[in-house]
């Protein structure tokens, strides 16, 4: 197994989020590769955890990071933050970001999960991703 990559992937997620501009009109309350220490106003994204599974073989060591990115919001409804969530789902898969240590092999979409937070005040989407790497 190997998690040797886990930092250069978090850091090579964070740059495809953060410099996408469609993205970015859609989240004015930016993109965080750790929780704010305050609610931002708006809808924002985080990059959350992270369950790493081994997949080495006999060509080398690599991993499989289940990654979740989510996406909150202080609007009415949930269409503003399904509209963040879709361009995510636009973005990750299928992207092979340079890293460090490491190669991603490829990302793929696994699941979404869309719910109200906070007494109803805020939504919620849960957006995971599964990214192969070798090292």
């Amino acid at each position: 197994m190997s998690y040797q990559s886990a930092d250069a992937l978090q850091e090579a997620l964070y740059a495809l989020l953060s410099g996408d501009g469609p993205l970015a009109a859609l989240v004015p309350g930016g993109i965080f590769d750790a929780p704010p220490p305050a609610t931002p106003q708006g809808t924002y994204v985080v990059l959350g955890e992270e369950d790493v599974i081994d997949r080495s073989d006999v060509s080398g060591s690599g991993a499989e990071h289940r990654v979740l990115v989510q996406v909150v919001s202080d609007a009415a409804g949930f269409l503003t933050a399904k509209s963040a969530a879709a361009r995510i789902a636009e973005i990750l898969p299928g992207a092979q970001p340079a890293l460090g240590a490491g190669r991603v092999v490829a990302i793929w979409f696994h699941e979404a999960r869309a719910r109200r937070a906070e007494g109803a005040s805020l939504r919620r989407i849960d957006l995971r991703f599964r990214v192969r790497v070798e090292n």
